[in-house]
């Protein structure tokens, strides 16, 4: 249909309507409104698109509807006024896929969670900063700074808390460049891992972090049931005895955390909120109590105000108990640990890629700034050792030398010999003596404690969830479904419950903490990796909006990880690593079903653009030859014992590349090529074949196949030998298809390639069969659509529930009976072909390898059956040779040959010598090779010259009675080999044949392919080899 709206002219382009492309892709006839910018920039009509950001969606985005531009064939192909093109909606419906997306399907949402009224979104205050502040203030900001303060000095103090920062800013900074490099979903840790370096870190790494976040839910709880216990042990009022009553205190906090964290995350971000009030408030209450004077109860337990004795004192390091830097800052690192609080909950983020860094990097600042601040405060008011002795004050006339305490009036100096019980080295609740009010610092405990738990409760299911949705663990799918609008994983908060009361229950971590602590850092160390790869990968999809980053910062980054996971505790680590290791190895052989981009991929390609150029640069050795064959398999499918021993030869040794040759006009088969090169290539790798689908269009076989020879491969990985299939229908097919065919052959000799004919008696080509089942399963489908639609009317005691049931289907064999109905004859034929063509996939048994290496081609005829009792299958065959000599010299010549495996250092089980090659065939084998050539003789003995010369114009490829007295000899050889074939190789598993060259302009191409089949028929599985004839064996080192 014509467009009005133009005046239409020879010179015009074609004119149309865009109906197809502006339907809304929900079938009701409806139009899209054409963007007025398409037209008013461009003049007229057009299926092109200016860009937009709904082209470049994931498929399930839910961030807006993805819409789908007009393919380069719709613009490309010839327009057909009347609806020729079927082009696609710009709006994706539900169920479609776009190739663009390459396979990235990460955390494809359900229609019905995509509606996004009432979900809960944080900004980066109340997201992220908030979140890792209260991360990070744990327990250890009130009872453990000061003794590590106390043992290590201000100096080294500092030290220690500068290096905490370091490894979190470096790994902060790392994050923020991920983060910013794209949308960030869901999952934290797991999403910014495994979306940089792949499913096999980012599972392993992912699992583990999301347990130390359950685990660590136990870890803060106990922290805050021991603190409560020892009020309750001031107060005479234990509930039964101390361990008990934290697991009895530990449950009952953990159901009121889940409650909060259950009842949606608007809840427990107040929540947070309102404990973040109460840890400032009691941090503020520190610096406050440093300024009021110091009491005579004070001043006896060591706090003494400012004073520069005291700041002088504590300066420099006084290790006890064995204690060492390292061990001082073991204990501290877990405090600093924490920052990826906001990152565990980046699906609930209003705009995570701006909140992330800017959110984490402030809270990384102002809590080291905080623990600098009080550690110091306190370092300089109080003493490292005090016996809260009121009388310990210094006597009239009496020395004191021990402390500066003794600079104010007391004297403790018996804690040389006995150990006292306050002072900075002594007593965990400094702070609640340098406090202006004392509760505070318990409610501080208490708020940084259930902040820190809470805040894990809620990372664990969160990362948990965003794993089980990519389906790395098939098992763990059931943890995937989200509930209400916020999508919350209730199931996943269920499973943290049950693994925090289980910790909770044992009422002492001390042996696991480390290892929470060592799981942190490992996933810190994997995103400092995670930067420094996807950087040395250059790869042009790594374009981060956060440019404050350095690849090699992130790697020192990494490696301080790895080290500080070390000197925390060294078996811990080790058993991180093991653990990290086995679901590395476990991911890596399940092949999980996705394709993130990862740098990984990126790095694989530039090693292999770097190896193969390095590999061009090198001339090949014979010592390093391989066997890279190109195999004309038609489909892989098509010819699935072809496909095999290919493969055999190849695997883990050389190159295989299944080539298919689509004959006819490149438009008619380009439809078929491209979605075939995808189908086959993932159907090669779903049989683990290690090999490359190559497919061509042209106008013959043989053209195709050139073409296939010339321009395979890259650089030294070009196919050095070509592999195909015997022509079966030689008889019965057009003279130009076995042209074709023997033109192949001729082809690979002079592009001077290796060639290998297979011919399994039964024949190898089952794509008919294949078709059938297709068909077969097409109808069974259809079958099951019509029930499930009568299904859907037919009214019952179950209602709506009625359309659920299912119809069980019916998995479609590889037997014939399968396909459509046939004659048993052929159905018996077909199934002895469909087993012909898998006996290569089996154990082969023991048996022998029968190689005739009749000519010296290179040694090729010799290297590959050698290849195949290598292999698993065919590891129990042995080769027996066989070769032509003399009658007068079968000693020597098999001594000679034994001496040449021997240099080869090829093993055979036997080497026989055939003397009587030259003997004339039987009478019967030779009357039955001439009644096989007889309808594609020209017989011009027996016709005049006039006729002759009309039948060879008419008919060229015939055989002349001149050609066949000319390569009697030859073809008599063939014959007579078939009949010693039969003789010795008859029972062998496979039998290797030297391939008898044709030469071109004087065998014709029915005589060449009758040759062939003289020798070939009624064998074993056969292979005819022939080299190039350059060695590819060599008897040096």
């Amino acid at each position: 249909m014509e467009n009005p709206g133009f005046q239409t002219s020879k010179d015009d382009p074609p004119q149309y309507e865009e109906t197809s492309f502006c339907t809304n892709g929900f079938g009701n006839g409806e139009r899209r409104a054409i963007r007025s910018s398409v037209v008013s920039a461009f003049g007229h009509d057009t299926l092109d698109r200016v860009p937009n950001p709904d082209f470049y969606r994931n498929a399930a985005s839910i961030s807006g509807h993805r819409a789908v531009r007009p393919s380069l064939h719709e613009l490309h192909d010839v327009f057909q006024k009347n609806g020729g093109l079927n082009l696609p909606s710009p709006v994706e419906d539900s169920e479609g896929v776009d190739s663009s997306t390459l396979g990235d399907v990460e955390s494809v949402t359900p229609l019905e969670e995509k509606d996004t009224g009432g979900v809960v979104k944080f900004g980066w205050i109340k997201g992220v900063l908030v979140r890792c502040m209260l991360n990070i203030w744990g327990v250890m900001l009130f009872i453990r700074l000061s003794w590590v303060f106390g043992q290590a000095g201000i100096g080294l103090g500092i030290v220690v808390v500068l290096l905490s920062m370091v490894v979190t800013s470096v790994t902060c900074l790392s994050m923020s460049a991920i983060c910013t490099n794209g949308v960030v979903r869901g999952g934290g840790a797991y999403y910014l891992i495994s979306r940089s370096l792949g499913p096999e870190f980012g599972g392993s790494i992912g699992l583990i972090f999301a347990f130390a976040n359950a685990v660590a839910v136990a870890m803060y709880v106990v922290g805050f049931a021991e603190t409560v216990v020892e009020l309750l042990k001031d107060s005479n009022a234990l509930i039964v005895d101390p361990t008990n009553d934290i697991r009895i205190i530990g449950c009952i906090t953990v159901v009121l955390l889940m409650g909060i964290t259950v009842a949606g995350m608007e809840w427990e971000a107040k929540a947070q909120v309102a404990l973040l009030v109460i840890l400032l408030v009691a941090i503020a209450n520190v610096f406050v109590g440093t300024v009021i004077p110091s009491t005579q109860d004070k001043r006896s337990k060591g706090f003494f105000n400012y004073h520069e004795s005291i700041a002088k004192e504590n300066f420099i390091p006084d290790f006890r108990d064995g204690e060492t830097f390292f061990s001082v800052f073991a204990i501290f690192f877990p405090a600093a640990t924490g920052i990826l609080a906001g990152a565990n909950i980046s699906g609930d983020l209003r705009d995570p890629q701006g909140a992330l860094p800017k959110g984490t990097l402030l809270a990384i600042f102002i809590t080291g700034v905080t623990y600098l601040g009080i550690a110091l405060v306190v370092s300089v008011t109080v003493v490292r050792d005090a016996t809260g002795n009121r009388n310990d004050t210094i006597q009239a006339g009496a020395s004191c030398n021990f402390s500066s305490a003794c600079d104010f009036g007391y004297d403790f100096s018996i804690c040389q010999t006995t150990k006292c019980n306050y002072g900075l080295m002594n007593n965990f609740q400094v702070m609640t003596l340098v406090s202006g009010f004392g509760p505070l610092i318990t409610a501080g405990t208490f708020s940084a404690t259930l902040s820190s738990a809470l805040a894990s409760l809620v990372s664990a299911p969160k990362v948990f969830q965003a794993l089980c949705k990519d389906n790395i663990y098939k098992a763990l799918k059931f943890f995937a479904k989200g509930h209400g609008k916020n999508n919350e994983p209730i199931r996943g908060y269920v499973l943290t419950f049950i693994i925090a009361v289980a910790f909770i229950l044992i009422a002492q971590l001390n042996t696991i903490a480390p290892i929470i602590s060592n799981f942190f850092l490992a996933s810190y160390a994997l995103i400092n990796y995670s930067c420094f790869h996807a950087s040395y990968a250059k790869s042009p999809g790594w374009r981060p909006a956060y440019k404050y980053y350095n690849m090699w910062l992130s790697l020192f980054g990494a490696v301080l990880c790895c080290a500080v996971m070390f000197v925390i505790n060294w078996w811990a680590a080790l058993l991180t690593y093991g653990i990290e290791f086995f679901l590395y190895i476990y991911v890596t052989v399940k092949k999980p079903d996705v394709n993130w981009g990862s740098s990984t991929q990126a790095v694989t390609f530039i090693n292999a653009v770097n190896n193969a150029l390095i590999l061009s640069g090198v001339d090949d050795h014979i010592k390093n030859f391989r066997p890279k064959c190109l195999v004309l398999t038609g489909s892989p499918r098509s010819r699935p014992a072809l496909l095999d021993l290919s493969h055999s030869f190849t695997k883990n040794y050389g190159l295989c590349l299944t080539c298919e040759v689509f004959v006819g006009s490149r438009d008619k088969n380009l439809q078929d090529m491209i979605e075939g090169d995808v189908q086959n290539q993932l159907w090669l790798n779903k049989q683990k074949h290690k090999a490359f689908y190559t497919p061509i269009a042209s106008d013959t076989l043989r053209d195709g196949a050139q073409a296939l020879m010339q321009a395979s491969g890259l650089g030294r990985m070009k196919p050095n030998t070509v592999m195909l299939g015997f022509k079966r229908d030689w008889r019965t097919s057009k003279p130009q298809d076995v042209q074709n065919y023997v033109g192949i052959l001729h082809d690979t000799f002079d592009f001077e390639l290796g060639t290998v004919i297979m011919r399994v008696s039964q024949g190898m080509d089952i794509s008919h069969i294949l078709k059938a089942e297709e068909e077969m399963e097409r109808m069974i489908l259809e079958q099951q659509a019509l029930e499930m639609e009568e299904n859907d009317f037919q009214p019952g005691p179950r209602g709506f529930f009625n359309r659920a049931k299912k119809t069980p289907k019916k998995e479609p064999t590889s037997k014939v009976s399968l396909g459509v109905p046939q004659a048993s004859d052929l159905a018996k034929l077909n199934q002895r072909l469909v087993e012909a063509s898998g006996q290569f996939k089996q154990q082969q048994g023991k048996g022998n390898i029968d190689v005739w290496w009749l000519f010296d081609d290179g040694g090729l005829t010799l290297l590959l059956p050698h290849i195949l009792t290598t292999r698993k299958k065919w590891r129990e065959c042995r080769l027996r040779i066989f070769i032509a000599g003399q009658p007068e010299r079968i000693q020597q010549d098999k001594e000679e040959m034994q001496l040449l495996l021997k240099k080869f250092r090829i093993k055979c089980e036997d080497i026989k010598v055939i003397s009587d090659l030259n003997i004339r065939p039987s009478a019967e084998n030779w009357k039955l090779f001439e009644d096989m050539i007889e309808p594609f003789r020209l017989h011009e003995g027996s016709k005049d010259s006039s006729q002759t010369e009309a039948l060879r114009k008419e008919q060229p490829w015939k055989i002349t009675d001149a050609e066949l007295d000319a390569f009697e000899q030859k073809t008599m050889l063939q014959v007579r080999l078939n009949e010693l074939l039969q003789e010795s190789s008859r029972a062998a598993k496979l039998i290797v044949v030297s391939l008898p060259i044709a030469r071109k302009g004087s065998v014709s191409d029915h005589l060449y392919m009758a040759w062939l089949e003289a020798l070939t028929k009624n064998l074993p599985p056969t292979l005819l080899i022939r080299g190039n004839h350059k060695s590819v064996l060599t008897i040096y080192s």
